[in-house]
């Protein structure tokens, strides 16, 4: 599976921004997606999953929505209220359904096989 993230850019504090996540190969809909987030020097963080259930971190639960549509292989992260600290770098990652089982695994990122190259979303005030 290959991923590739898209949609990043610069919006001001308050503004929305919806990110997209299209994957490669034809068994897309046995996959778990999610969007990890990374700011300059900190670790990767949790944003969203989606599986047979949805999973938001604590930092954008409220402020964001995670969908996904198997007939076009791509996942999407509708952010809004964006706030200076969600400056970072944002990655979808990918991995089978029947890999993990659990919300904590769904949050771990050592548990995705696959990643897209991330990209950058800027909230400047």
């Amino acid at each position: 599976v290959q991923l590739q993230a898209f949609g990043g850019g610069l919006v001001q504090a308050g503004g929305s921004l919806r990110l997209s996540c299209a994957a490669s190969g034809r068994t897309f809909s046995t996959y778990g997606m999610a969007w990890f987030r990374q700011a300059p020097g900190k670790e990767r963080e949790f944003v969203a999953a989606i599986r047979s259930y949805t999973l938001y971190g604590d930092s954008v639960k409220g402020r964001s929505t995670i969908s996904r549509d198997n007939a076009k292989n791509t996942v999407y992260l509708q952010m809004s209220s964006l706030k200076l600290e969600d400056t970072a770098v944002y990655y979808c990652a990918a991995a089978p359904l029947s890999k993990f089982v659990g919300l904590s695994a769904t949050m771990r990122p050592s548990n995705y096989d696959y990643w897209g190259q991330g990209t950058l979303v800027t909230v400047s005030s």
